[in-house]
């Protein structure tokens, strides 16, 4: 990444605005078409989440990496591929590009722009989710940027939507996309009281993979913290 920094942070503002604006959008519209068919819904609203993904990734990779995610952030700055700094002001512009996004999508379909979530994700089930979710995406970048890197966008949008499906809790697998959906009360929502076990979840499985993935890839430390 050789972009200016005001170029990165622009990058990882926008990009995770879309892909909010595609997972709370896509979800008002698939429920809004459904009728009910809560397996319709939810398929439509994988597809154009795994679609915008591919987009955005090939899209903004080459100016911030494309992490659009904290957890992705931690991942990279464990590896020391990005200094603490600037993951700190990432994972900043990250929560907030998300907020926006979802305050467009509400925008979009003339739903109230601010407004709190009341859709429960709660129990064990629902946390282990999460870190298995978190894990193999990290698990899929991990090995998407040592081995196949320009197939990342595709293999990332892939996993994306295959584990909506696999996982009981249709795979947040991001701090800044799960804070921002519970400000929105629609199909895509969690509700504030489910938040804190999600993010535990994903963190610790940012952990877990670095350690895995860390040894099974043989991914070498970066000589320089950029």
């Amino acid at each position: 990444m050789n972009a200016p920094l005001s170029r990165q942070l622009s990058a990882e503002a926008l990009g995770t605005a879309f892909l909010l604006a595609a997972i709370v959008g896509s979800g008002i519209m698939a429920e809004r078409l459904s009728g009910g068919n809560i397996a319709i819904a939810l398929l439509a609203n994988t597809m154009a989440t795994g679609a915008a993904l591919i987009v955005l990734i090939a899209v903004f990779a080459p100016l911030s990496g494309a992490h659009f995610n904290p957890a992705v952030t931690l991942f990279f700055a464990l590896r020391r591929e990005i200094s603490p700094y600037r993951a700190v002001l990432f994972a900043i512009v990250q929560c907030a590009g998300a907020v926006l996004g979802v305050c467009a999508a509400h925008l979009m379909f003339d739903a109230p722009v601010f407004e709190i979530s009341h859709k429960l994700r709660d129990g064990g089930g629902q946390a282990f989710s999460e870190f298995v979710a978190t894990f193999g995406l990290i698990g899929t970048i991990a090995g998407a940027t040592r081995f196949r890197p320009s197939l990342t966008p595709v293999l990332v949008g892939l996993y994306i939507s295959a584990a909506y499906w696999f996982t009981a809790s249709t795979s947040f697998a991001n701090p800044a996309v799960t804070l921002a959906r519970s400000l929105s009360d629609s199909f895509s929502g969690i509700a504030p009281q489910s938040v804190a076990a999600f993010v535990a979840a994903q963190l610790a499985a940012v952990i877990a993979s670095y350690a895995v993935f860390g040894w099974l890839f043989r991914i070498p430390a970066s000589a320089t913290i950029r």
